[in-house]
């Protein structure tokens, strides 16, 4: 149920392993970190990596007679969390489901949730363009949603698969906020000058091509992936990095295009 969220930002990426669910997770931590209440649903039904990123595995959820009731990180409930990841007894459980059935999981996590009041709802979803995203779309048409964030990285077969989403969501009609350019050169945890490894400005210019928003360029920083397994915030913890003035950027972004009213971090 999603009567009582003002926005919803779906999180997609064409490719998998760039990154998108760390995205989803840090981005939903700045907006907490920001003064938003926040929800973070995870409908990666193969990958869910949202309880591990936040140090949730062990949590349980339960029914009530709205839905399912989401995890809440801390006493505040300013940080509401749904995923698979949930109902499965331990991460080494694979998810063997035929499309139908993930088609019907995802509905139920789309319409089934008890949601509070949020602010922002984050969907991280599955890379690619199959059953899965035809059914979030499907859904969204039902509810409020403001557009897609889409996270690639520099490499050039991750920017074509890019190019395939970006053509999915104007086929759909699902509005592009912009693209995140994410594992963007190495920080080094010593001296903190970014090398790049892989190619770079690929994000850049597929933004460019797409006629959407660039809205940063995150670099492999390993002081951010220490915070991997807490509901940490790179805008508390790193509030110097880089990776805190993309994510500071892009929670500006979202503010001047939505209703919701920020409260200065």
């Amino acid at each position: 149920m999603l009567d009582k969220v003002k926005n919803v930002i779906v999180v997609l990426s064409g490719k998998g392993g760039v990154g998108k669910s760390t995205v989803s997770t840090q981005l939903a931590l700045a907006l907490r970190a920001t003064g938003h209440k926040v929800g973070l649903l995870d409908i990666d039904l193969c990958g869910p990596s949202v309880p591990y990123l936040l140090g949730l595995e062990n949590s349980d959820i339960y029914q009530c007679d709205d839905g399912w009731v989401p995890i809440y990180t801390d006493e505040s409930k300013t940080l509401a969390v749904m995923s698979i990841g949930f109902l499965l007894k331990n991460r080494s459980d694979p998810v063997i489901w035929r499309g139908p059935k993930k088609t019907m999981m995802i509905r139920q996590f789309l319409t089934d949730v008890k949601w509070e009041e949020l602010d922002y709802l984050i969907i991280d979803t599955p890379p690619g363009t199959s059953d899965e995203h035809i059914t979030v779309m499907e859904c969204m048409r039902e509810v409020p949603c403001n557009g897609a964030i889409i996270v690639t990285t520099p490499q050039g077969v991750a920017l074509d698969d890019v190019r395939k989403e970006i053509t999915f969501c104007k086929k759909t009609g699902i509005k592009l906020l912009g693209i995140v350019e994410n594992m963007s050169g190495f920080v080094c945890p010593h001296c903190t000058e970014c090398t790049n490894i892989f190619s770079s400005n690929g994000g850049v210019e597929l933004a460019q091509l797409a006629q959407v928003p660039h809205l940063g360029t995150l670099p492999i920083d390993p002081r951010v992936g220490v915070l991997a397994g807490t509901t940490a915030s790179v805008l508390n913890e790193l509030p110097d990095s880089s990776t805190a003035q993309v994510l500071r950027g892009i929670v500006q972004h979202l503010d001047a295009l939505t209703t919701a009213v920020p409260t200065p971090a």
